[in-house]
């Protein structure tokens, strides 16, 4: 599936910079300067460049949706509209780890001293109402989101100087003094929007109303906050570029939102939506021994996921004072049993995450070598001493759910910092109580939470859990009013400058960042400008475990679980292409509808079993 759809900050997780020795225009972007493709390649090679327009598919959405303005902090998003509605400048290859070819951008230049970037426009380049698309446009889309969008936009961006339209058909970006590896492909990502209506429309604005775009559907059908219908756009002006053929097949794409993820869970077997990824290994495990899977109208898979798991965590505020105290940190990590949760309610399914950049290469899972120490030596006194002699583990238990060890080594931790339980209930040095309340926008996460909370309450902590709906959670989290949420930090293959904006001093406190936790430690922010400025995958390699052993040894989450994989199902009607993406699903831009498969459903008959999928729960009986 298009990946953006499932992850809030994805364009801005791909870290992506390279820079051409000389100023003749590139057709294409990567981050140390290699490319798959050449400049005359006629489609990826994950596509199938002769799939059939046609059909349609439905795929379920959480909660409800505010706005189909994408691009603002105000607003619960719907989040296929800004893959699905607005053309980029170049577009990711996803079979490779960060490069981009052209688009609305046909052609690229980078000064050889890389202090500017130039794109050049396709002279095809068209909004949906046939207008051409200019240079001031995307001069206009920069000025806007750095000014009015939401705030990752002007953390991205902040290294720009100058942006110019040195043409029509021309937009230049002049760079800020000093080392801008990133830049280039992050302003390759840039959306395109229409000067022309946002002089009579409020950018500033949440809306429902269909903004001009340029991408490949446009707003069909739309119950605000309940559903949404893309239509291919049949004038769809890149629909024959190579960055294209062979994607977005589906005449229609539907979203159907679901305030309840157990009822949105039961309407996929009655056929109300065609595809699910699903995330609740009990389900996976239990709850798939259905008629319409055991009869073969709907087929299991499991994708191999070769993208970094980032993390899932426990994030603490560290803005309030009980979480700033690294003992106290380890001590509650002590009192979450992984093992018995695991065991117990994930059916074994998950592995315990041990760092930032899991399901990786660039995962720090051994002692750091030579380099990593010596960039971490400067630091031997500001960061914990295992950081130079261990790769950091989580707690661990046995998995029976005893884990009075645990909890002794947490009862001595928070002694050593000044804790002590009076009646009952454990006191800070200041005598104040120390209570936790964890803040979650669904229900299903209660039952593994619940464990931890009686764990934490044998330690004296009182813990609590507080339910709100997605569009409060949202402005609780963007306003840091929160003591632990639980929320996954997506990594790219080549991280870069979204490690400031997850980790950095600079955005602790600012609303609507992704340091969720308020990291604000100046020892990460020098690790961080090492990842930003490496000049190769080896320094790069280098620097990221060097900050992974920092980030994770300063114990800033309480990890959760991964797993390299995806599960799907979805009802047997699609075909995709034999060579699927590397680095994402492709399901609503490489699938493509098959009538005879849906054909052979209504009649209540199984279609062929697509290669790879699992045999149905009844064969196992």
């Amino acid at each position: 599936m298009i990946r953006s759809a499932f992850s809030l900050c994805i364009l801005f997780a791909i870290s992506t910079s390279v820079f051409a020795q000389t100023t003749e225009p590139r057709h294409g972007l990567s981050v140390f300067g290699d490319l798959k493709y050449p400049a005359d390649f006629r489609n990826f090679g994950y596509v199938n460049s002769s799939a059939p327009k046609g059909g349609r598919i439905k795929v379920p959405g959480l909660d409800t949706f505010e706005t189909i303005h994408p691009f603002i902090l105000k607003g619960q998003k719907e989040l296929f509209a800004e893959p699905l509605l607005y053309d980029t400048l170049m577009a990711r290859s996803f079979d490779e780890p960060d490069s981009f070819y052209g688009l609305v951008a046909q052609s690229v230049e980078v000064a050889p001293d890389k202090s500017w970037v130039a794109f050049n426009i396709n002279p095809r380049a068209r909004f949906h109402d046939s207008t051409a698309i200019k240079s001031a446009d995307i001069v206009f889309t920069f000025n806007a989101l750095v000014k009015d969008g939401h705030p990752r936009y002007r953390i991205t961006y902040r290294d720009v100087a100058k942006v110019e339209a040195t043409s029509d058909s021309r937009v230049k970006f002049t760079f800020k003094p000093g080392v801008h590896r990133d830049l280039p492909t992050r302003l390759a990502a840039l959306p395109v929007l229409s000067r022309a209506y946002y002089a009579k429309t409020d950018f500033k604005k949440t809306s429902f109303e269909p903004a001009l775009a340029s991408g490949p559907y446009k707003v069909g059908k739309l119950e605000p906050g309940r559903s949404i219908t893309y239509a291919r756009a049949e004038n769809y002006w890149a629909k024959d570029l190579p960055v294209n053929r062979g994607r977005y097949n589906f005449n229609e794409i539907t979203v159907e939102y679901y305030r309840d993820r157990e009822v949105a869970f039961q309407a996929f077997f009655s056929n109300q939506y065609d595809f699910r990824e699903e995330f609740t290994s009990r389900q996976w495990a239990t709850q798939y021994d259905k008629p319409p899977v055991n009869k073969g109208l709907i087929v299991r898979e499991i994708l191999l996921d070769e993208t970094p798991s980032g993390v899932q965590a426990f994030i603490l505020n560290l803005r309030r004072k009980k979480f700033q105290d690294i003992r106290v940190r380890e001590a509650l990590d002590l009192a979450f049993d992984f093992e018995w949760t695991n065991r117990t309610l994930f059916y074994d399914l998950y592995a315990r995450t041990n760092s930032m950049f899991e399901n990786s290469a660039l995962a720090a899972h051994k002692p750091p070598s030579k380099a990593e120490l010596a960039l971490l030596e400067p630091f031997r006194r500001k960061i914990p001493e295992k950081v130079f002699t261990s790769p950091f583990l989580s707690s661990k238990t046995d998995g029976s759910g005893r884990i009075r060890g645990n909890l002794r080594k947490a009862t001595q931790l928070l002694k050593q910092a000044g804790y002590r339980v009076k009646d009952g209930h454990l006191c800070g040095p200041d005598g104040e109580p120390f209570n936790v309340k964890f803040l979650l926008f669904e229900a299903s996460f209660k039952r593994i939470i619940n464990p931890f909370i009686r764990n934490l309450e044998r330690l004296g902590i009182k813990a609590s859990i507080r339910i709100v709906d997605l569009a409060n959670f949202k402005r609780l989290q963007d306003s840091f009013d929160f003591d632990i949420v639980i929320r996954r930090i997506a990594q790219p293959l080549t991280p870069g400058l979204e490690q400031r904006n997850y980790f950095g001093s600079a955005f602790a406190n600012v609303q609507g960042s992704f340091n969720i936790g308020g990291v604000n430690d100046p020892v990460v922010d020098t690790l961080i400008e090492k990842v930003v400025t490496a000049k190769d995958r080896g320094a790069l390699t280098t620097a990221v475990r060097a900050l992974d052993r920092v980030l994770m040894w300063n114990r800033y989450v309480i990890t959760q679980w991964y797993k390299g994989s995806h599960n799907i199902a979805y009802w047997n009607k699609f075909n995709r292409p034999a060579n699927p993406p590397k680095f994402d699903m492709g399901v609503l831009d490489t699938w493509w509808f098959n009538p005879e498969k849906a054909r052979m459903l209504e009649e209540g008959t199984a279609p062929p079993r697509p290669a790879g999928t699992l045999p149905p729960p009844s064969a196992a009986k």
